[in-house]
């Protein structure tokens, strides 16, 4: 079998499943309505290691593997799409700094983030630069040796107006991707602020937010690295942030397959169960294999990346389409299964068709994943 569970792999994915089950499915339907995370349930994830999974143990994270974050994503997705994929985020950016952050920037932070005490947030995306990310407007001039002084704004911004630090890309320097550099923006600094709340289709539960910057004024201390390797830095996360998000597509549509397998058992038509027509036997097969097939792709990128694969990009990049895109495919057929029922937000459903819709989107449209795996190809 090629991905044979260790036993510390066992004991990870069943621990994130009952926390799944006992604590994030029974209130995902509230939250979304509620349109608010949880903070004290953000912190007992992380007390199980989930906020810090690959950060160093000496700031207090778990240590562990992008295949580990993987089943654990996947496994928190059962009970809340919209949760787990917020945690993704913030563990990109605890990664972020404990790769490239100096030991004294580490220490600061680090130990409250893989506590969840400190909530982070991703700042690259801008109104205008969504896909070509290198040309982000978003300036931070040096104001003698005191400060940076940063001006612009960042755009669909997980934890806009929630979290209490953004990692934010921007430009120190000349156009393209050489002038930017990364910077620690703590919550309550002088010109700060939000936009409104998005109204959003999925990811309810989940705060997002423009992002704004007038002439906010930043130490030097707070730069992750030298100035230019900002988007190093960022390109080296995506393909990390690009599994994550497709393990919460896999264990998003594999909650939706369960509720379906369900729903067909016990659902009568013209006197049978629905599980009992041919029709609805062919479609639960066709999302089990979808799914089967998902999952094996996912965790070989995952080994691949931990393992520093040269190919470990091209792999990321397929996975992320592929998982992302069965993902929904396999959630929508379990609301057709559903019927009209399907439609309705008493049967949950919906919700995870509807949170399920982004991962298609964010972390590099499908699209540009394409363009990726095509330019590794062609590289040979």
């Amino acid at each position: 079998m090629p991905f044979e569970l260790t036993p510390d792999q066992t004991l990870i994915v069943d621990t994130a499943r009952a926390f799944a089950d006992e604590q994030l499915r029974p209130n995902a339907a509230r939250w979304e309505a509620e349109e608010r995370l949880d903070r004290p349930t953000l912190r007992e994830m992380a007390a199980l290691g989930f906020a810090g999974i690959y950060v160093r143990e000496d700031v207090g994270g778990a240590g562990l593997g992008r295949l580990d974050a993987a089943l654990i994503f996947e496994q928190l997705s059962r009970g809340c799409v919209s949760t787990a994929a917020f945690v993704s985020i913030h563990n990109m950016c605890s990664w972020m700094l404990d790769t490239f952050g100096s030991d004294e920037q580490r220490r600061r932070f680090l130990p409250g983030l893989a506590k969840m005490d400190l909530i982070a947030s991703y700042c690259l995306t801008e109104p205008n630069a969504g896909s070509d990310a290198a040309s982000l407007r978003t300036s931070a001039r040096a104001d003698g040796n005191a400060h940076y002084v940063l001006n612009g704004a960042k755009a669909f911004i997980s934890g806009g107006g929630f979290s209490d630090l953004y990692v934010v890309m921007a430009r120190t320097g000349e156009e393209g991707p050489k002038g930017v550099s990364t910077f620690l923006v703590e919550a309550g600094t002088p010109g700060l602020s939000f936009g409104k709340a998005e109204e959003k289709m999925g990811w309810r539960a989940q705060p997002t937010a423009l992002v704004q910057f007038d002439d906010c004024r930043v130490p030097p201390e707070n730069r992750i690295g030298p100035e230019g390797e900002g988007f190093k830095y960022a390109m080296r996360g995506l393909d990390g942030g690009r599994l994550n998000i497709a393990a919460c597509s896999l264990g998003g549509a594999s909650d939706a397959l369960d509720r379906a397998l369900l729903y067909a058992r016990d659902r009568k038509q013209f006197g049978r169960a629905l599980a009992d027509f041919q029709a609805t036997q062919f479609k639960l097969a066709d999302m089990a294999t979808e799914l089967e097939a998902a999952r094996t792709l996912l965790y070989e990128a995952a080994r691949r990346l931990d393992a520093k694969d040269p190919e470990a990009t091209k792999f990321c990049a397929m996975a992320k389409r592929f998982v992302t895109d069965a993902g929904f495919r396999v959630a929508d057929e379990a609301l057709q299964i559903h019927g009209g029922y399907g439609y309705l937000r008493d049967f949950e459903v919906e919700r995870i068709v509807r949170d399920l819709r982004v991962h298609k989107i964010l972390e590099g449209t499908n699209e540009i994943m394409r363009v990726i795996v095509a330019r590794e190809m062609l590289k040979a």
